[in-house]
This record gives C-alpha cells, structure tokens and sequence, in this order.
C-alpha cells in the first residue's frame, strides 16, 4: 500500500488560491491598512491569485501580511481537500474552502510543532508518542471537508501539547540550563514563567538559558543580547520585540512567524532552517 507523503509545513502560493487572502478578516490597525471582511478578497489580489504588493507590504502597511504563516494549509486546502477547486467556483466549495482552511492551518501548525519535537535529541524517548500524535493530525487534515469542519481540534491539541511540553522539559534537563538557580536578569527570576506579561521589559544581556516563555507576552520586550539556549518559546508573542545579538540557535519550538514579528540584526543567532527577515538591520 502506497504511504502518502508527509505534507509541506511551508507555504507554497503559487498552488494556493490566495485563501489567506480572502477567507480570513482583518481591522485596520498598525498591521493592516484596511478593513477587510472574511470571505472578501484583499484589494491587493490579483488575478493569478498572488499579492501586487507582495515586496512592499510593510511599506504600504501590511506588517500582519508578512508574518502570518499557513504552515502549507492554503495548498493542502486547495490541492489536496479540494482537489484543485478555487473559491471562484463559488457556492458549497467556497463556504467549504473557507470555512475549512483555518482548521487545516491550525492542524499543520501543530504537525510542525510535533516535527521540531522529533528532532530534539533529549526527547528521544517520546519519539514513538510523537510519531503517533504527528499521525493522528495528519489523517485528520487529510480528511473530507466535511469532517474537518466537525473535528474537535481541541481533543488532538491537548494530548499533543502534554508531549511537547515533555519533550521541551528534557531538553532544558539534557543541556544542564539553569532552570533553579539565580541567572543574571534585568526583572525577578519570578517572572520567567509560562504566560508571562513582560510586555516591552527590559531584559537586555539576560541569562535566559531553559526559560520556559511558553505562551509569554514579549511584545517590544528588549532582548538584546540574551542567551536563549534551550528556552522553550511555543507561542511566545514575540512582535516588535529586540533580538539584535540574541542567540536562538538551539531555543526550542521557534517559528517562521516569530522571527518575522521581530526584529534583529546580522548578529542574531538563528535556529537552524530559519531565514533571517528582509526588514531587519544588517
């Protein structure tokens, strides 16, 4: 029996459909330079299904534009659920595409998370736990649309994330990060926790080393300088943050999507497999 392929994680737009483009609603704000309700196309789609602005979108003032990230559901979506469709064939494939293509995002971001787990040395004995969670969000993105716009994303996420809560344990565990003792830190160690507010804090030159910034709000935080080894940062909001001169390279569960919110410079260390954002200073 043929074994599908693991499907791409990274946005592939020239066999999209521009779903982000028009599913999704946006308000005018510091990231969007308009109103756009779901369901209407951007005025910057062009026929081809592509952005005009693409290149320019934080000078026109698109910034929540460039980093969003589908993480591969927008070609799932249209290639693969639909087999091709477009929501310009209107009626039930389009309720069915838009309505479809936010779980499937939200399943191919947990399957990227699952992916980086399997690559942590230290968390080689949730390997086989992994493999089958990672299977379990595959065969529920791979399904028909009308059970996906059933599916309990819930039920999948809660299991999946014990595990990668686990795996990121072990390795802060394996690199020796002093996750106990006194670091060298700009606010109280108290407060490098999961869920942190330290909204535009001042953590500049910060041991962060095994920091557990799980869910931390670090929006304009200064982070200049700081080591991040082993620190896990699944769903760190980390938009307009400083990271000029930190070191992310071997941080744990760091997106696309986290480094285009922030800025940094040419010292930045980054993760293996990340590109450093055209927006930020040499």
């Amino acid at each position: 029996m043929d074994v599908a392929a693991p499907p791409s994680l990274s946005a592939d737009c020239a066999n999209c459909a521009g779903l982000c483009c028009v599913a999704l609603a946006f308000a005018k704000s510091a990231d969007f330079a308009f109103d756009k309700a779901a369901g209407d196309p951007c005025d910057n789609l062009d026929g081809d299904f592509l952005c005009r602005i693409h290149p320019h979108l934080r000078d026109r003032g698109f910034k929540g534009c460039t980093v969003f990230d589908c993480f591969g559901a927008g070609q799932h979506v249209t290639q693969h659920t639909f087999g091709g469709a477009t929501w310009h064939d209107g009626g039930e494939t389009r309720d069915g595409m838009f309505a479809v293509f936010p779980v499937v995002r939200q399943l191919h971001e947990l399957l990227w998370y699952l992916r980086e787990a399997l690559r942590l040395p230290a968390a080689a004995a949730l390997h086989a736990r992994l493999r089958a969670a990672e299977r379990d969000v595959r065969a529920a993105a791979d399904d028909t649309p009308e059970r996906i716009r059933e599916l309990d994303v819930d039920a999948l996420r809660g299991p999946a994330a014990a595990l990668l809560r686990e795996a990121a344990r072990l390795t802060r565990e394996a690199a020796g990060a002093p996750t106990t003792h006194p670091r060298q830190t700009r606010v109280a160690p108290s407060r490098l926790r999961p869920g942190a507010d330290l909204l535009g804090a001042d953590l500049r030159g910060t041991d962060l080393r095994g920091a557990e910034l799980r869910g931390a709000l670090l929006i304009a935080a200064d982070l200049r300088g700081t080591d991040l080894s082993s620190a896990e940062l699944l769903g760190a909001d980390l938009r307009d943050a400083r990271l000029d001169g930190a070191d992310l390279r071997d941080a744990v569960y760091v997106t696309q999507t986290q480094v285009n919110a922030a800025t940094g410079d040419g010292r930045t260390r980054l993760p293996a497999g990340l590109a450093r954002p055209s927006h930020w200073r040499p």
